[in-house]
């Protein structure tokens, strides 16, 4: 009989670690979609023909210090927060943050972009690391959001445009904060809708930005409105 205990006791601390160990995590799941669908990129180019042939051959953005609120007070904090989300690897979607105190918390908040310090910083490693093909150069930083691809309505070679989204320095800051009131404490599922944001382009006219300016910063406000948050 108290071999039949200690071992209904070990099963049940085992199952009460795996459970804590499981609360202790938060996951975020970042998906890019077009219309509700999700965008592909992997296998091949993300081809619309009604949408003047267009074709998505790029995605990639850079999300940031992300932050746990309850009732507007701080409560959890992730440590090296920075994560490049990249279309073309779903591996990069989903950001798991530690959450050993059990934060309870109502609201998530993050960054679309690099802020100006660690941009002052110079290249770093990891998902900052220049190979990732995110950085210009130590004077006009990272690039925190990246879209290529082709349309017919582009009056350019290929019919190419081009939109490479940064600024660490007034005027042309161009890093975005982004907020949203949550429920589930586990689970937080957001989307860009690349639909919503191209619909506020006008692509025969603007097709191509290269560098911090004030069209840049402009566009990277449409790019963070075109974030939604789905609950489960």
């Amino acid at each position: 009989m108290k071999i039949i205990n200690f071992i209904l006791a070990f099963f049940l601390i085992a199952f009460n670690s795996t459970s804590y160990s499981q609360s202790k995590r938060i996951q975020i799941s970042i998906t890019p979609t077009f219309e509700h669908q999700i965008l592909h990129l992997d296998d091949s180019s993300f081809i619309r023909n009604d949408w003047n042939n267009l074709q998505i051959e790029v995605l990639k953005f850079y999300i940031s210090n992300i932050q746990f609120l309850k009732s507007g007070k701080l409560v959890l904090e992730e440590k090296n927060s920075f994560h490049l989300i990249d279309a073309a690897d779903k591996n990069t979607w989903n950001i798991v943050v530690e959450n050993h105190e059990n934060a309870i918390y109502d609201e998530v908040r993050y960054n679309l972009g690099i802020n100006s310090s660690t941009n002052a910083a110079g290249a770093l490693g990891g998902d900052l690391d220049p190979t990732k093909g995110m950085y210009w150069t130590w004077q006009s930083g990272y690039i925190n959001f990246k879209l290529e691809g082709t349309s017919s309505v582009c009056k350019t070679r290929n019919n190419s445009f081009t939109f490479h989204l940064g600024g660490f320095l007034e005027p042309f800051y161009a890093i975005q904060f982004l907020s949203f009131f949550i429920k589930d404490q586990q689970q937080i599922n957001l989307n860009l809708d690349i639909a919503q944001l191209l619909r506020r382009i006008e692509l025969s006219k603007q097709n191509h930005i290269m560098s911090p300016s004030t069209d840049a910063v402009n566009l990277s406000k449409i790019v963070a409105e075109s974030f939604k948050i789905s609950e489960n």
